[in-house]
């Protein structure tokens, strides 16, 4: 699903310059009886309706992001086996907005987003980033889609099949003509603690958790690639469904791989230092401890392309 995360854009022009973002113009000549005060006979008209969010603003105040937020959509997104899945997305769609406009135009947002009511590639996601930029005439827009993906997992003794669900997030950002793209999914494991194995007579505790996974990638990267690496770092894989035979094994397994949310955090982030394809990620890890009250929680980052380590790798 990932593909090349920054590329250029050199069919859009940047918007540096352009009328709009210098100084508002009237789209249609004013018509006299519409209403508008003496205070709005400048701002911009569309065939006779003013056009308010194209007036004037006296404030000086850029704004970073406007747009939509929470709108849900159809969407159907390719697997690696080949299979077209069909699903809801919600979108949350912003561009800039320079400090002489009074305000965007919300309706154009649902306008690009109908437009691509069909499979999201990663092309066509890049696509509606430049389209909404230009048809907006911002510098800068950003789109984030987070949607259910399923895989169809085999349970590991009784073979028997069940879907898996994971949330992923496909974040688009653009500023003068160049893309980047982030792909995130949550990928649920089973942690068990190394300290409660080593002290207790009975067992260990152990508890459901929550790996965040968002790379930056300059090649193709599938979704399951992806999951498939978090959880082969996993105490245990989670499952749909499972039978007796299979709980049995995910027991155990989790007991011979104990591990801390640090270690996890290490072994995820180890095993992409070494895939040239990721150019940046982030990992997280929560555990919902079962024995507290609270979670646990661990973060590791890296931007492989960047000059300088952060302060926190130094």
């Amino acid at each position: 699903m990932t593909q090349s995360a920054r590329t250029t854009n050199a069919d859009i022009p940047t918007r540096h310059g352009r009328n709009r973002q210098s100084e508002p113009k009237s789209a249609c000549h004013v018509v006299p009886g519409t209403g508008a005060g003496e205070e709005e006979a400048d701002a911009p008209q569309s065939c006779g309706i003013a056009d308010v969010q194209g007036s004037p603003d006296l404030r000086r105040i850029p704004i970073q992001q406007v747009g939509i937020k929470g709108i849900r959509h159809p969407v159907q997104v390719r697997d690696r086996a080949n299979v077209v899945q069909h699903t809801i997305a919600t979108f949350n769609m912003y561009v800039n907005l320079p400090h002489n406009f009074k305000g965007t135009h919300m309706s154009r947002f649902v306008e690009i987003l109908n437009k691509h009511e069909y499979e999201i590639t990663v092309d066509s996601f890049r696509q509606m980033l430049f389209e909404m930029t230009d048809t907006l005439d911002a510098e800068a827009g950003h789109i984030e889609m987070v949607f259910p993906y399923f895989v169809n997992k085999t349970a590991p003794v009784s073979r028997v099949k069940s879907l898996m669900d994971y949330q992923v997030t496909l974040t688009g950002k653009a500023e003068k003509g160049e893309a980047v793209l982030y792909i995130k999914v949550v990928v649920p494991v089973t942690s068990l603690c190394p300290c409660s194995k080593k002290i207790a007579a009975y067992g260990a505790h152990n508890q459901r958790s929550h790996v965040t996974l968002q790379v930056r990638t300059s090649a193709f990267v599938w979704l399951e690639e992806l999951i498939d690496l978090v959880e082969s770092q996993a105490s245990s894989q989670v499952y749909g469904l499972l039978k007796r035979p299979d709980e049995k094994f995910v027991t155990e397994r989790a007991f011979d791989h104990p591990k801390f949310v640090e270690d996890m955090v290490r072994d995820v982030a180890q095993l992409l230092n070494r895939d040239d394809r990721i150019d940046a990620y982030v990992v997280e890890s929560e555990n919902f401890e079962s024995i507290h009250n609270h979670s646990a929680y661990a973060l590791v980052e890296k931007d492989k392309r960047a000059q300088e380590p952060s302060a926190a790798e130094q």
